[in-house]
């Protein structure tokens, strides 16, 4: 991964997202008429606007993804065992529990029942989406193996397809009580990785074949990455257009929503940090497989949220907040593998 990927906004993550999201509440306190605009253009309860930047969002996400490298998993496995027994069978759970225990129990003075359920709604659709894009820029800082990054994310996308759907349905029936329609949760998750990932797979084969590898990702992928990022931005201000009220109302909330979540992302990254030091795996492959646990795939996330409980619920912004406390998070995270780097130094046979 060469230097110019870690650029401005890349750096300044949270800056650029509480930019947006003070641009999107003054929006949405200024000009109510703009909102309710916005928020007419749907179909089927989907707004119109945002499914076509997050689209584009995830497209260029996907195009890094080269999964032919999967078949060289099991020369190196454990790694892989680590974040998939992490990502599925502990964090989902750990997440849902941590949300419903601050939000329901410890805040609930401070929340009222209704307002709560979705804050952890939406906190549960984190849970339930490991890190794409961002892992690679963690990695990157933490000087740890980007190849075996890629092949982690493309593993953990192609299980989103399967898990996503129903493990969202069963733990938010069960830590809310709202009866999430699987199709609904199914068509996003097809919508948001399926189809950008199949788009991205079939560029990759075209492109390779034609210009050659070089060109795909020292030409091509750099000039999709602004989409991302756009997209990123545009869907935030289009978010707190219409959580501008709430949001005035409430601001202690978006205080209340980051304590679990800074919670569980220290919980999942120890957890992490500990199966791989028990299973003496080499730093180059330990930090990453820390990182995609604890971070997010917060656009899939914000996509979601979106659909299923609208522009004005909470959340939809439980979800950005998760992109708001996500970056100096995982920053700390970095800078604490990169101190301990000297307790993976294993020997490769193993």
């Amino acid at each position: 991964m060469s230097e110019q990927k870690l650029d401005l906004f890349s750096k300044y993550l949270s800056i650029w997202v509480a930019i947006a999201m003070i641009l999107g509440a003054l929006l949405g306190n200024i000009l109510p008429g703009l909102s309710g605009t916005l928020r007419d253009w749907q179909i089927a309860n989907v707004s119109i606007p945002v499914a076509i930047v997050l689209l584009f969002m995830m497209y260029p996400i996907m195009l890094k993804i080269e999964l032919k490298d999967l078949t060289n998993v099991q020369k190196n496995s454990k790694p892989l065992m680590v974040t998939l027994i992490v990502n599925w069978a502990i964090k989902p759970f750990t997440m849902a529990f941590i949300s419903w225990l601050f939000i329901r129990i410890v805040f609930s003075p401070f929340i009222p029942a209704g307002t709560a359920n979705e804050y952890i709604a939406g906190m549960i659709l984190l849970g339930l989406a490991p890190c794409t894009a961002m892992v690679l820029v963690w990695t990157y800082l933490a000087k740890g193996n980007i190849n075996y990054a890629l092949v982690q994310v493309a593993v953990n996308d192609l299980i989103i397809l399967f898990l996503f759907a129903p493990m969202g349905k069963l733990l938010i029936g069960v830590s809310t009580g709202f009866p999430v329609p699987l199709a609904t949760i199914f068509w996003s998750v097809v919508f948001y990785v399926a189809i950008p990932l199949g788009l991205a797979v079939l560029t990759r084969h075209f492109v390779v074949r034609s210009k050659g590898n070089k060109y795909l990702n020292e030409k091509l992928i750099p000039r999709f990455d602004p989409f991302t990022k756009i997209g990123l931005l545009l869907t935030l201000v289009l978010v707190f257009m219409f959580q501008g009220k709430r949001i005035v109302d409430n601001p202690l909330h978006i205080l209340l929503i980051a304590v679990p979540l800074i919670i569980q992302t220290y919980l999942i990254f120890y957890i992490g940090y500990v199966a791989v030091k028990k299973l003496k795996i080499n730093y180059s492959e330990a930090a990453p497989s820390t990182f995609i646990g604890a971070s997010n795939f917060f656009e899939l996330s914000i996509a979601v949220a979106l659909i299923l409980f609208g522009m004005e619920s909470g959340a939809a912004l439980a979800t950005v907040v998760g992109v708001l406390v996500e970056v100096p998070v995982m920053l700390s995270l970095v800078s604490i593998m990169k101190k301990r780097r000297n307790e993976f130094n294993f020997s490769k046979t193993q």
